[in-house]
């Protein structure tokens, strides 16, 4: 039986792969080789999932993990592919394999004559790759593998109709958002390295004994590191204050709206807490806190879905409320009535979704001819000055927007005007020599007082940090900010080197992909500058309307430097990671900080440059969405 689960679980996840290189061989006119060879990839997939869990439930629904892949390997670590099934997993994968099926037939008639057919469909192909990987991972590495899979593959769904502005706007802003929750994954993952002393599995999570004995004695360190799954959930399924960004989201095509924010990638953070179930279950606090966080998001998301004038915004937060009820319920241990929910909230909202162009054809006449407002309801009992209050913050959305921008960006954006100083000469004068420097101080460092070169990472960890909230907020210059990115990177090396036993091996690894991408991404820039005259951040250029090709190399080397899986840096940041010790909290703050925005600045430079209404036409744009 394992050596029939271990040929079947890999090509599972490579199937969405294939369909999409397989679609990539048709014109992108051929609409009919394209989504044939979609459809046949998903079909095969589903085909093969009953198989899968027809063969598991005949052999009495045993657990199965499976070490895959050995990535890098050295004494006291060990970076690998873990895969894990059992009852959560081929709940997930079947709704998964059975919604993209249906979706990707609808869509080959609903996107017909649409400009990016191909495009769109290679897209979905890729999602449905990440959404496998996160499913089916046995360990936080395999799963962080797909979680930045699904953030990639969100944008790119987002902004689909990347000629106007709307789509690209609100798909930068998602992916910020999504890039906070990664902070949490990535938190998680260091702490549970101390907390383990190895990469963690989820089938030893499910160890009561172990996991007990080791939270008894680590109470403070496994709830930080709980806290920090709970945030990753949080965002990842726009629960409470992280709500707003869902209907945002909805500006991408409506097939696409269904399977990503309608039915499998929203549920994604009631995934992980299922999944991580077995370490957090004893944990009283966590429990009320997930009870609250739940409580509050099904609350306000049921008020703001009743004023909605959009459809899918209506469709948007009332799943939301029923995800922050799917939380209570794994808050009280309900783990298989919110599978249950889990499986019709999907196929409800995703049904929703795909009907609601149908609906706003049919009903348009009633809805502003003949509506009448229902007599009967409980709020209608309610003082009006409560109801009319009710009904202003839900249709202002509670605030939630303004809350984030003012208490995560406009604090990033108020240090980055800070230092307009910086630029490339600047640059030059000033970092350039503090970084032959700091070379300096890591030859001497043995002859460094303790008192002294214990805060030295921190200090270089901040400066690097610095640097790349200036890349984030430039407004003008494509090259500094890229530069900016780059020293970042360094600064973080040279950070890392000044801690104890650090391995030189895996600063390389970490910075080969940063470098090797760093330069291919710098040339495509100056590529293009040889070609166009404008090429600022001051706006959106769309230069990918007239340069796709240079736009998808340039994408390639943003993913590249930010360590997406293409690249040696995304071990590297793992590898990282393993020299923090557990007391440099700063340190590794300030690292993931790091890591977090040097990603957003560069998908922010590759919107800025290559997305949006393309600058040499006239575009109609709108600067608010309905």
């Amino acid at each position: 039986m394992m050596i029939e689960i271990q040929q079947i679980l890999p090509v599972l996840i490579s199937l969405p792969i294939v369909g999409a290189l397989f679609a990539m061989l048709f014109g992108k006119h051929s609409e009919k080789g394209i989504s044939y060879s979609v459809i046949l990839a998903t079909g095969a997939h589903l085909l093969l999932t009953f198989t899968l869990v027809g063969v598991w439930a005949f052999r009495h629904f045993e657990v199965i993990n499976i070490k895959e892949v050995v990535l890098y390997k050295m004494q006291g670590y060990e970076f690998f592919i873990d895969l894990y099934f059992d009852k959560l997993t081929a709940v997930y994968l079947l709704v998964g394999s059975i919604m993209t099926f249906l979706i990707t037939i609808y869509s080959s008639f609903y996107m017909h004559n649409e400009h990016g057919y191909r495009r769109f469909f290679t897209n979905i192909m890729f999602f449905f790759f990440g959404y496998n990987v996160v499913i089916l991972s046995g360990n936080f590495e395999t799963l962080f593998l797909g979680w930045e899979i699904l953030g990639v593959s969100s944008f790119l769904l987002i902004a689909y109709y990347r000629d106007r502005y709307l789509p690209v706007k609100n798909a930068v802003k998602v992916f910020s958002i999504y890039r906070v929750g990664d902070i949490g994954l990535i938190l998680a993952m260091w702490l549970s390295h101390h907390l383990w002393h190895e990469n963690i599995t989820f089938f030893k999570l499910n160890n009561l004994a172990l996991v007990h004995n080791q939270i008894a004695h680590h109470q403070l360190l496994a709830l930080s590191v709980a806290m920090s799954i709970l945030l990753t959930a949080v965002i990842k399924s726009a629960q409470f204050p992280f709500s707003s960004w869902l209907p945002r989201a909805m500006e991408g095509p409506t097939p696409s709206s269904a399977i990503f924010y309608g039915s499998l990638a929203v549920h994604i953070g009631a995934f992980l807490l299922q999944r991580t179930a077995g370490f957090w279950e004893d944990m009283l606090f966590f429990k009320v806190q997930l009870i609250l966080v739940g409580l509050v998001s099904a609350a306000l998301s049921t008020f703001t879905a009743r004023v909605q004038s959009s459809i899918k915004a209506q469709v948007a937060y009332s799943s939301i409320a029923q995800i922050g009820i799917i939380f209570i319920e794994l808050a009280f241990g309900w783990y298989d009535l919110a599978l249950i929910h889990f499986v019709g909230n999907s196929f409800l909202r995703t049904y929703q979704l795909l009907i609601s162009p149908s609906i706003v054809t049919y009903k348009i006449r009633e809805q502003f001819f003949n509506f009448e407002p229902s007599a009967d309801g409980l709020t209608k009992k309610w003082p009006k000055k409560i109801s009319y209050t009710l009904y202003m913050l839900s249709l202002q959305e509670w605030k939630l927007d303004d809350f984030l921008y003012k208490r995560l960006w406009l604090p990033v954006k108020n240090i980055g005007a800070r230092l307009n100083f910086l630029n490339l000469s600047n640059i030059l004068i000033f970092f350039v020599p503090l970084l032959v420097g700091a070379f300096c101080l890591l030859y001497f460092k043995a002859d460094i007082p303790s008192e002294i070169a214990q805060y030295i990472p921190e200090i270089f960890a901040l400066i690097g940090l610095i640097l790349v909230i200036k890349a984030f907020t430039e407004r003008r210059s494509v090259r500094l900010s890229f530069a900016l990115v780059l020293l970042n990177h360094l600064w973080v090396a040279m950070a890392i080197s000044f801690n104890d036993n650090v391995n030189w091996e895996h600063i390389i690894i970490y910075l080969s992909g940063v470098f090797l991408f760093g330069l291919l991404g710098f040339a495509t820039i100056l590529w293009l500058k040889k070609l166009e005259r404008r090429v600022f951040l001051n706006q959106f250029y769309g230069h990918s309307y007239e340069h796709p090709r240079i736009a998808f190399f340039f994408l390639l080397c943003c993913l590249g430097m930010a360590g997406f899986p293409i690249s040696p840096t995304f071990i590297g940041e793992d590898l990282i990671y393993s020299h923090i010790q557990s007391g440099q909290l700063f340190l590794a703050v300030f690292v993931s900080l790091s890591f977090i925005i040097d990603g957003l600045a560069l998908i922010r430079i590759y919107a800025r440059v290559f997305l949006g209404p393309h600058h040499k036409t006239y575009h109609e744009s709108a600067y608010r969405s309905s």
